[in-house]
């Protein structure tokens, strides 16, 4: 039987290396600020990205369409890094977990295969993403922690990610960023659903988890409400959020890289979903959002403009901080109405 599954791994690693090295060649990726249509399809994604006032702009995205070879497919992910590599630890995850989501992906199938035959899979396909979400999300934080090019000790990366696969959506969530979904209500007026959740220090399930691995919670007197991690006997490092990959300085005192995955069956009432990092969401509401997205004419600059708006926001209700890094992806689902 390992032998069997060492022999499925190789297979797979092999595909998604594949799928990996024509990527460019196809023109299905985009991983600056743009747009990205895919041929016959009516999904149309919009990513738009700024640097704040901190330095560096750490936040990094990634949209691929035809993931996995599959023309009605496509991975959206956002990645916000923090620390002084940050802005490296946040490029190597968004490059590490696509091609190793694709390559458990294929293990996990084939496994079920065997297992199960091919009429049970179309019944267990979220189960299928999920454990294959897991399982990537611990290999790369294992590869970042190995990596001698890289040093993540006290630098981290959120990620946020979806894979759209027909009327299907997966997310998968680690850290603070956000997605929310523009939906159409019974007024017939767009309404948000926020399909994550912030995962702060200060949640119950995440604060009693840190504290059962001694680690601490709290804020600074400077900093109301804003909850932050801290190792047992030293004031640092103040991670304002409770899972990360990178940050292996507090990983044995209860930060984790494992994701939350969910799953959302698109109907036609579903508009668009945006993924953003917390530069957006901490001045810009889900409501608000997905309000100034909706009323873009033009579907090109709707990232660029909620971050735009997220911008003069920080500058009118808090002048007194520095400007986050701000950085959104607008992933459209059907053509605009003529």
């Amino acid at each position: 039987m390992r032998q069997i599954s060492a022999m499925l791994q190789g297979l797979a690693r092999s595909m998604a290396g594949k799928e990996r090295k024509g990527e460019e060649e196809q023109g299905t990726v985009l991983r600056t600020s743009g747009t990205l249509r895919g041929e016959g399809s009516e999904t149309f994604a919009a990513a738009y990205s700024r640097r704040g006032e901190k330095g560096t702009n750490q936040d990094c995205s990634i949209v691929w369409e035809g993931f996995g070879c599959q023309e009605d497919s496509i991975f959206c992910g956002i990645f916000d890094g923090h620390g002084q590599w940050g802005h490296y630890v946040s490029k190597a995850v968004r490059d590490s977990l696509p091609p190793s989501l694709l390559c458990r992906r294929q293990e996990a199938v084939a496994l079920a295969s065997l297992i199960d035959g091919e009429k049970k899979l179309s019944d267990c396909q979220f189960d299928l993403w999920k454990q294959s979400y897991l399982a990537a999300a611990a290999t790369v934080d294992e590869e970042l922690r190995r990596n001698r090019r890289l040093d993540a000790m006290d630098s981290g990366s959120t990620a946020l990610s979806i894979v759209k696969q027909g009327e299907m959506m997966v997310i998968a969530n680690v850290g603070d960023s956000r997605a929310v979904l523009a939906t159409t209500s019974d007024d017939g007026k767009v309404a948000a659903v926020q399909l994550t959740v912030d995962f702060k220090p200060n949640l119950p399930q995440e604060q009693e988890r840190i504290r059962q691995c001694k680690g601490r919670v709290f804020y600074l007197d400077d900093e109301p409400g804003v909850h932050r991690v801290w190792l047992p006997d030293q004031e640092a490092p103040g991670l304002a959020m409770s899972r990360a990959f990178g940050d292996y300085c507090v990983k044995d005192y209860g930060v984790i890289s494992t994701p939350e995955v969910t799953q959302r069956r698109i109907t036609t009432r579903d508009q668009f979903v945006i993924l953003a990092t917390d530069g957006v969401w901490d001045v810009i509401s889900n409501q608000e959002a997905v309000q100034i997205v909706a009323a873009m004419p033009d579907r090109e600059k709707a990232a660029k403009r909620l971050v735009q708006c997220a911008v003069r926001a920080w500058r009118s209700k808090r002048p007194c901080y520095a400007i986050d890094d701000c950085s959104a992806i607008c992933l459209f689902f059907h053509s605009p109405p003529s």
